[in-house]
């Protein structure tokens, strides 16, 4: 890899599994306060998730979108690295989890029973940086943590369904946000058009646990709920997240603080998108700006 942005990774808490791959993993900002007795993200109080005990990582840093909110630079890509092994992947996890999270053992915050749990993940986020099903070996990565006791979230941008269609994670997500192809456009810029292919997507999510991931910045992409509301219908999603954007990372460089949307604005939009979905509203975090939707069964 070219040493300068590896480097500047590096600098943010990026821990690499090889110097030759992009893989890597960096404890979420969740991980680390719920690490000294504070607040667990969202996915806690949605979906039982221990914060500090799930790890952050994504299998490579290429991504076939450059979209406007993504906090997460452009510039550290590696299109001519070396595809790193699952083995070795699984192999390095708890490792460099550890090393990652070395220095709060010191800690006075810290309980030494939390800090020993911490280092014995539990649950793998795939949804560091990039888009990991442009990583050809996906399907076995997530059967292999899986196999070792993990429960995996994997988020996608839902452009290669071909892989999607064989990955078995314990809940799988699909970014939808547009909605229709040419806000799509604007809004993700993607390096080929690749709507169709979210839509195929989206079509598999109703034979598994799954959620419908929408990331809504005011001014861009917050209109027309209604056609929201019918693809996630279609979908068969187990649940819908409508969340506000942040404004946060290399998205200040692209977007203003003025696109970040209030709470009550993403609350009104979800309930616009509830009711065209014919989902009921299941939980909400005014904190991290986000309503859970759920499938009426």
């Amino acid at each position: 890899m070219h040493s300068e942005p590896c480097d500047a990774l590096r600098r943010q808490g990026y821990q690499f599994f090889s110097t030759e791959s992009s893989a890597a993993l960096k404890p979420c900002l969740w991980c680390k306060r719920a690490l000294r007795g504070g607040d667990m993200c969202y996915k806690h109080q949605f979906y039982g998730i221990e914060s500090h005990r799930c790890v952050q990582m994504t299998p490579t840093l290429r991504c076939n979108q450059r979209c406007l909110f993504c906090w997460r630079s452009f510039e550290h890509e590696y299109p001519g690295e070396r595809e790193i092994s699952p083995d070795e992947i699984l192999a390095s996890v708890r490792q460099l989890q550890k090393k990652a999270l070395s220095g709060y053992k010191p800690s006075p915050y810290v309980t030494q029973e939390r800090f020993a749990a911490a280092l014995d993940p539990k649950h793998v986020a795939i949804s560091l940086s990039g888009e990991p099903t442009l990583f050809s070996r996906l399907p076995e990565l997530i059967d292999l943590f899986s196999h070792e006791g993990f429960s995996t979230f994997l988020v996608s941008n839902g452009t290669r369904p071909d892989v999607l269609e064989q990955c078995r994670p314990f809940q799988t997500y699909i970014s939808l946000t547009a909605p229709d192809r040419e806000t799509y456009l604007r809004v993700c810029r993607p390096l080929e058009d690749t709507w169709d292919a979210i839509q195929e997507s989206l079509s598999l999510l109703g034979t598994r646990r799954s959620a419908v991931r929408i990331t809504l910045v005011k001014g861009y992409n917050d209109h027309e709920p209604g056609a929201y509301g019918r693809m996630i219908l279609e979908s068969g999603a187990t649940f819908a997240e409508v969340k506000g954007y942040m404004f946060l990372g290399y998205s200040r460089k692209r977007l203003e603080r003025g696109n970040m949307p209030s709470f009550a604005h993403v609350k009104e939009f979800a309930e616009k998108i509830a009711a065209e979905a014919g989902y009921r509203i299941r939980d909400e975090n005014p904190l991290s700006r986000v309503v859970l939707l759920e499938r009426v069964q």
